[in-house]
Parts: C-alpha cells; structure tokens; sequence
C-alpha cells in the first residue's frame, strides 16, 4: 500500500481483543512494507557501520606506504558513502509510509466503528477518549508499527559487526561481542518505572484534554452562570499535575538517555586500553586498532534504536489499549438484521412504554424525566438497551431489520443535535426523499435569521447555501443551530421521524410558527415529538402522557390539560402546592415560561409582542 492509494477499500477485520494484539495486527498487516523498511534499513546501518572497516584499511595502507591499496579503499568509502545515501532516503521513505498507512487504516476502523455505533458510541466512551484515540493515539501506533522495521535491521546490524569484529580481530572482538549487548539491554530495568511514569502524563493529559472540551462546549452556560472562573481554576489545576508528570517522565527518559552516552563511551575506553596493550605486545596492528575503534564508536548510531523502540513501545501500549477498547465495541442488535423484507410502514410501537404513533400521524409524548425521554428516543431509533425490547414498526422489530433499513425508516433527532463544519448546501446534503426541498424545510424551520447570520458571517459568500458553517456550529445560537437541525432532519423526510426537545432553544412566537411548518410539511408522515412545550402539544393529533416509564393518558393537550394532573404539572410546571391550591380539575394557571395555547386567539395576540429572544445555551 502506497500513500497515494489511500484510503483502504477494506482497512480490515482487527484483532481488539488487547493492546498488544491489535498492535501486532497492524504490523501483520504492514508487512510488506515493513520488509521493504528492513532491507533499506539494513542497507543503511551495514554501509554506515562498514565504513570503519575501510579507515583502519587506508590507515594500514598509508602505514605501509601501499597507494594501491589507499586508491582501493577510496573506492570501497565512496561505494559506501552511496549506498548510505541511498539507504538513508528509501528507509526514510519506506519509514514514512508505513506509519502514515497504518495511522490511516486505524483512522478508517475507528470512522467505520463511530458509524457502525452510532449514537450509542459517546453514552458508552467518554467523548474525550474517542477524540484522544482517533487523532493522537493513531499517530503514536503508527510510530511503534514504523520503527519496529528500523530496531529490527539496526539489531541484526549490531549483531553482524559482532561477528565480523570476532573474525577480523579476535582478541578486541571478544571484549566487543560482550560488551554491546550489556549497552543495549543495561536500560532494560528502567523501562518499567519510565512506562510507567509516562502512563501516568497520558492519564492526566488525557483528563485534562476532556475538561478542556467540556469547557468549551458549555462556556456559553458558565459565561450565564459566571462559572468561568471556576472551571478556569479546575483547568489550571489540572495543566500543573500534567506538567509535574511531565517533567517526572523527562526525568526518566533523560536517565535512559545518558546511560546509552555513558555505557558506550565506557566501552569505548575498555576498547582502546585492550587496543593499546595489545598493539605494543605487536598482537594486532595500528590499522586493526582504528578500525575496532571506529566499529565501536559508530555502532553507537543503531544502538540507539533501542531505545526509541523502547520509548515507541512504552507509548504506544495506552494508546492501543484505548484503540482496542473502543473497536471492540459491539452493537447490542445485530447490524445484518434476521429479517430480508422491504421498507416497513405502519404504526411505530414501543412495548417497553406501551407507547403507540399511529402512522401517518402527529404524536407529541410528555415525559416528566428528561433521561426517560432520551431512552425512549432511543428505542424508537432502534437503538434497544437490551435484546428484547425492540420498537416495532408495522409489526416488524427494527432490531431484525437489516440497519441501513432501521436508519431509513426510522431517523432520531436528539437534543443535543452536532453541525458539521462546511457550507449549508453541504449540511442539508443528506440521505432524502427528494420530495422535501431545502427552501422548505428552511422555511418550516423559521431559519430566515440564520440564512442572514450565515451570511454576514462569510464574507465570500452571496448565497446563504454557500455559507460556511464554522465546527459544531460555535459561531450560532443554541436557538440557530437547533433550527438548522431541525432542517436537516425534514430535508431526510423519513418515513418516522422522531424529535427530541426540538424547540427547546428557541423563544415562543418562533416555536409557534415551526410547530405549524412542521405539522404543515410532515403531513402524511409519521412524526413523534418527545415535548412539553405547550405549543407543540396544542397542534398534535394526539398527545400520549407516560409517567414512570409507562403511557398513563392518551387524548388531546386541551382535554389531558384539564383531566390529568400529573400531566398539567409537567406542562404548566406547576408545584404540588399550587395544584392543591387550583383544584385538581380547576382550569390551569398561565405557565410561568410558555403560554398555553389553549387560550385561543387572545394568546397569539399576546405574543405578538415578545422581543424574540433565544437561549444561549
């Protein structure tokens, strides 16, 4: 696999049962070019590590007054002048390329993992993890997969001078033979204590990581709040432990990294002691003596691959650890499906809440618990906690539909909606219909403020389709990205659609008019609102109450107002007191942050005007 090939039209099926196999999958599957890496590298290290050889020749040569043999050993140091150019670049090449590929093929799993999980990813792996693991730790593998090829040809050339000094000189070839091995595994007893004070700066680094994101994604909040400063401090506490740990781990590493200067140099004095002894007994000549020498001082060069493959290791574990933790993540329904059959249609019913929409209809849900209301959208989406507890569309589970059928049957607007950077035309670019334009379901969204933000807010840009939308729409509002959502998801025109809280940013006199878009534009489609907003109840065709997880009423907002309790409570946020106060079948005070529509004309009146204000939040 070539750079320019990129992307893999398959990266694969990984071995994520552990760091340490994932790993070893993806050097299996480099295989190729780690063996173009390790015949370049060893090319390179044996041209670099020859060239002592050819000194101690032209030192004798010159001793012995021979030109002859001083011309052949020039040859002999150019020919290995070029080949160390030669392997220098295409080790570096091949180097390059097998940690960029392999970066790439995990980039590709983690991608098609994000999609194969869905929502479900970020409930079951904190969100800073997932980011951790798919922009650093990626590159942290691809460094230990690159440099395994490298340690391997720098080892087998430190064991080949080994052999060729025991050859070419003996009595200084022994003291070699011993001593390289002890340099190159004297640091093995601190790799430990080194790994693990590294894991320790990750692991701070990476909670700091995650409350950086939670900063930024909630500073409009703490701006409302005036929490800025708190989180400020709990940041700035948490920079410092990352920087002790930090310099903890240097500290380490700096140890590791003087020994492999102090060890040599020391072997390199045994060298020369024995070297000079020997000369004087006339055991061995000037030329051997540079020559072993030399050999000594430049194995320094692949020995110090040992540790980078140590360093590479001793990072790379966290992180595959972290990549296999989130590949090995499995849906809890099967994404084949049991079932082959066309499109479903019909009635969407969850027997988990004996919840039933009927199809072709306009059902809003009142849950008193928010967290309900997620679960439930859940399920609705086909995402089931548990096997057994599947929705059924036309009386077919959406858990043995096949999930790209779940998906294009069913489609879930959460609360919390994420806008990609890019254009407008590129965000309402999505899986559709096509009978729903992207004009209407802009105008059904009362985004007309938005189309005039965007904009302004692009310079280059005339058409609002051509604006750019800057990363998870931070330049908008809660109120503006929550409507630009809400487009989106009509220009997909589902066969369900299901909406979560989908106007909750947005001030009333706005709510008012998309709740009409979207009974206007989802007419003859089948669309469940999970909403208290008394707005939105007002224009369904039925409202369905669920309290503890269960329907308890199901009827119209006006009649359900009146007749249910613990459903006016909900809506109209009323307090046990002011119930007991009112009656329990008196008619409902005003709610205290949205009008009830039930009051007819004169409401709408009144709304006329409120100053249109949406949350920040």
């Amino acid at each position: 696999m070539q750079i320019q090939d990129l992307p893999y039209s398959d990266p694969g099926v990984p071995d994520a049962r552990s760091g340490p196999r994932l790993l070893w999958w993806l050097g299996r599957n480099q295989l190729g070019g780690q063996c173009r890496a390790l015949l370049w590298g060893m090319l390179h290290f044996a041209s670099v590590c020859a060239l002592p050889f050819c000194v101690g020749l032209a030192v004798q040569a010159a001793v012995d007054r021979s030109a002859r043999r001083l011309a052949l050993t020039g040859g002999l140091m150019l020919l290995c002048g070029t080949a160390i150019a030669v392997g220098d670049t295409f080790l570096h090449r091949a180097a390059v390329t097998n940690w960029i590929t392999a970066a790439a093929r995990l980039q590709q799993l983690l991608a098609r993992k994000a999609a194969y999980l869905g929502s479900a990813l970020t409930r079951r792996v904190a969100a800073g993890e997932v980011v951790t693991v798919s922009t650093g730790d990626v590159e942290k593998l691809g460094w230990f997969v690159e440099a395994v090829s490298r340690f391997t040809a720098a080892a087998l050339t430190v064991v080949v001078v080994c052999v060729a000094l025991l050859v070419y000189q003996p009595a200084l070839g022994v003291v070699v033979a011993v001593g390289l091995p002890v340099v190159a595994l004297a640091v093995l007893p601190l790799l430990p204590r080194a790994t693990s004070r590294a894991d320790v700066q990750r692991e701070k680094a990476g909670r700091a990581t995650e409350l950086a994101s939670d900063t930024v994604a909630g500073l409009r909040v703490l701006r409302g709040i005036g929490g800025e400063d708190l989180f400020l401090d709990r940041y700035r506490r948490a920079s410092q432990e990352v920087r002790h740990a930090a310099v903890r781990s240097a500290r380490m590493w700096s140890v590791i990294s003087a020994l492999q200067v102090l060890l040599p140099g020391l072997l390199l004095i045994v060298v020369v002691l024995r070297g000079v002894q020997l000369a004087r007994e006339g055991r061995i000549t000037v030329g051997e003596l540079v020559t072993v020498y030399s050999a000594v001082m430049i194995v320094n060069y692949p020995l110090r691959h040992f540790v980078e493959i140590a360093m590479a290791y001793s990072f790379s574990r966290p992180s595959a650890q972290r990549a296999a933790r989130v590949l090995s993540l499995e849906r809890l329904t099967d994404t084949e499906g049991s079932r082959a059959t066309e499109l479903p249609g019909g009635d969407l019913f969850d027997p988990a809440t004996g919840l039933r929409a009927p199809a072709r209809g306009f059902t809003a849900v009142v849950c008193g618990d928010p967290d309900l209301a997620g679960r439930l959208a859940d399920r609705l989406g086909g995402h089931a906690p548990e096997p057994g507890l599947s929705v059924l569309l036309g009386g077919v589970p959406l858990d043995q539909l096949p999930l790209d059928q779940a998906r294009t049957a069913v489609l879930v607007q959460d609360k919390d909606p994420v806008l990609l950077s890019g254009t407008l035309r590129e965000l309402l670019d999505v899986p559709a219909s096509g009978t729903v334009r992207a004009e209407d379901a802009l105008a059904a969204a009362q985004c007309a403020d938005v189309l005039d933000a965007l904009v302004q807010g692009s310079l280059d840009a005339s058409d609002p389709m051509d604006a750019r939308i800057t990363e998870r729409g931070r330049s908008l509002s809660g109120g503006q990205r929550q409507r630009l959502a809400l487009a989106r998801s009509l220009v997909a025109d589902p066969e369900v659609l299901v909406l979560d809280e989908p106007t909750s940013a947005v001030d009333s006199h706005t709510e008012a008019r998309i709740a009409d878009g979207l009974r206007r534009l989802r007419s003859g489609r089948t669309t469940v609102v999970l909403t208290s907003s008394p707005l939105l109840l007002d224009r369904a065709d039925e409202v369905v109450f669920l309290h503890e997880g269960k329907v308890t009423a199901t009827g119209k907002h006006r009649e359900l107002i009146g007749a249910e309790p613990r459903y006016r409570a909900v809506v109209t946020r009323e307090t046990e007191d002011e119930q007991r106060m009112s009656g329990d079948t008196a008619a409902p005070p005003p709610p205290r942050d949205r009008p009830d529509p039930s009051d007819g004309a004169p409401l709408l009146g009144a709304l006329e005007p409120l100053e249109e204000i949406e949350e920040s939040a």
